[in-house]
């Protein structure tokens, strides 16, 4: 139990966290590939269900990682173009024995201010977040029930997904000193 436990702090330790991601980048910046993780700021929370029997909660979240929100005029109104950011769905043992769906959607911390002045907005990111786990998700939601949660503004613990971008030059080679055990690619 001892061990368990310090197993557990070290895991919840701010420091740790911060070199665990530093060890995590330089050793993807080998593979030529750029990290950035996405920690989500909370912002509300949608309950609905998932296959019309499995309660799921979406966090709508903000980072200033992800793109601004833009509009652009057209006939009869304005497009908005919101870049957002949807770590995989996880599953989060309750306290009760039960277990909760939860997923991440995460925009720019703009649009949930967007968000906060306005209905018809708050409906346009509601309706974004749904769409986005349903269509990466490959599942299907009750959309007329999904309700916004008064007074809470995340479940769960948070997680910080990964954005992984190539760098321009790749992957560096390694060096070919010709002694490998290995035979070449």
């Amino acid at each position: 139990r001892a061990l368990f436990a310090e197993f557990a702090a070290e895991l919840t330790d701010p420091e740790q966290r911060r070199l665990y991601e530093e060890e995590v980048a330089a050793l993807e910046r080998e593979r030529g590939v750029e990290v950035r993780f996405v920690h989500p700021t909370p912002g509300f929370v949608l309950r609905t269900s998932q296959e019309g029997s499995r309660r799921c909660y979406i966090n709508v979240c903000s980072n200033p990682l992800m793109g601004e929100p833009r509009a652009r005029a057209e006939r009869g109104g304005q497009r908005w173009e919101l870049p957002y950011s949807l770590a995989p769905g996880r599953e989060e043992l309750r306290p009760a024995g039960r277990r909760r769906l939860l997923y991440d959607v995460v925009f720019h911390p703009a649009a949930l201010r967007l968000a906060a002045r306005s209905a018809r907005f708050r409906r346009l990111l509601r309706d974004t977040a749904l769409e986005a786990v349903e269509s990466q998700c490959g599942v299907r939601l009750d959309r007329n029930n999904a309700a916004i949660l008064r007074g809470v503004s995340y479940k769960g613990i948070p997680q910080a997904p990964v954005i992984r971008s190539p760098l321009p030059g790749g992957a560096p080679k390694p060096p070919d000193d010709g002694e490998s055990p290995l035979p070449p690619f």
